[in-house]
């Protein structure tokens, strides 16, 4: 005789009846609360809440969004997932939207325009009700697409006139004054700067504001000492050598991130040289793992929290209070100088060791 199974067979799923039945309301409040619901009182949404614990009730999603024609799912774009700035930025923009009652649905666009109108073309497919484009400069290719289809948007530092768009601010100017300072206190006066690429609007914004710092710091600008990189590991090590083979040299570099101030502390390693006895190294975003580099990184801090709290806000309420006529459409984020290890008085030894 073929053998009883010993598995027992699962209970029965709680559904909505069952919530109702023991918070002892009816079955369209349940509904209405699970939606969010102002029709709800306080005292009422709490009984369903708790209620729902208790059972350990699923909500279906699919059928709030049929029934409320919001899918309270938010997209998020970013630029490239392998630097770890975006990584943190996604893992915040996530713990808001989801103590917010949202998901969200991430796409990396690895700077690519192709990959980033795929991106979109996604988030539409999914009905987000809002996209938080992240993308610091390259989020032209994909506006139509969003605009055209209503779609409330949040960009990082790109201004469209559309009522369904909000920009954040970024304010690196006070972050990199502050950097500048910091090194013309110690007694640098020759600074280098490696630049982002110049095809993001941001990693302009930043060498202006460090042309802006140097002049009102009353320093020499060196054109020569002022490359293009990449925001990578790799762009820092590159930048470094070029800035190795010119005839002078600076006593501290500047980076547009932290990235490529990171990929500067190993090429200065391996050259020979010691960070920061012989060269001072700042970097811009300040990253988890910048404190834990040799030696620790003295950087600028863009607060991920900040700015996923801005994109955040700035979709929630589109989304849900979309004919506000006093609706907040431009949110600030600003910068602050964290002083670590990589920064001190300059020495005699330069670049060439």
């Amino acid at each position: 005789m073929p053998r009883k199974s010993a598995r027992k067979t699962a209970g029965k799923l709680p559904d909505i009846r069952a919530v109702a039945a023991v918070a002892k309301v009816s079955i369209a409040t349940v509904s209405r609360t699970i939606n969010g619901s102002s029709l709800v009182s306080e005292r009422l949404s709490k009984r369903v809440w708790q209620a729902i614990k208790q059972l350990n009730y699923l909500p279906n999603t699919h059928a709030r969004t049929l029934v409320s024609g919001r899918s309270r799912l938010l997209g998020i774009i970013v630029e490239n997932i392998t630097n770890p700035f975006f990584p943190e930025l996604i893992q915040s923009f996530e713990e808001i939207a989801v103590a917010g009652g949202y998901e969200i649905l991430v796409s990396s666009t690895n700077s690519d325009p192709g990959v980033l109108a795929a991106c979109a073309r996604r988030m539409l497919e999914r009905k987000v009700d809002g996209v938080a484009v992240m993308t610091f400069g390259e989020e032209e290719p994909v506006l139509d697409q969003l605009v055209h289809r209503g779609v409330p948007i949040v960009l990082a530092e790109f201004k469209l006139d559309d009522p369904k768009a909000s920009t954040i601010l970024l304010d690196y100017s006070t972050g990199i004054h502050a950097a500048i300072r910091h090194l013309a206190d110690l007694g640098h006066r020759d600074l280098g700067f490696l630049a982002g690429p110049y095809s993001l609007h941001s990693a302009i914004t930043r060498e202006n504001d460090f042309r802006a710092a140097i002049e009102a710091a009353g320093l020499p600008i060196q054109k020569k000492w002022i490359i293009e990189c990449d925001h990578t590991l790799k762009g820092g090590v590159a930048g470094f050598e070029q800035l190795r083979k010119l005839a002078t040299h600076p006593t501290a570099i500047v980076c547009s991130n932290d990235m490529t101030a990171i990929g500067v502390l190993r090429a200065a390693y391996m050259a020979g040289l010691r960070v920061p006895q012989d060269l001072s190294v700042i970097g811009l975003d300040d990253v988890d793992f910048a404190e834990y580099t040799l030696p620790p990184l003295t950087t600028i801090r863009l607060s991920r929290t900040d700015l996923a709290h801005a994109a955040f806000e700035a979709l929630r309420t589109q989304a849900e209070d979309p004919d506000n006529p006093k609706m907040q459409r431009e949110f600030l984020v600003s910068t602050s100088l964290v002083v670590r290890g990589s920064t001190a008085p300059p020495a005699a030894v330069h670049l060439k060791g």
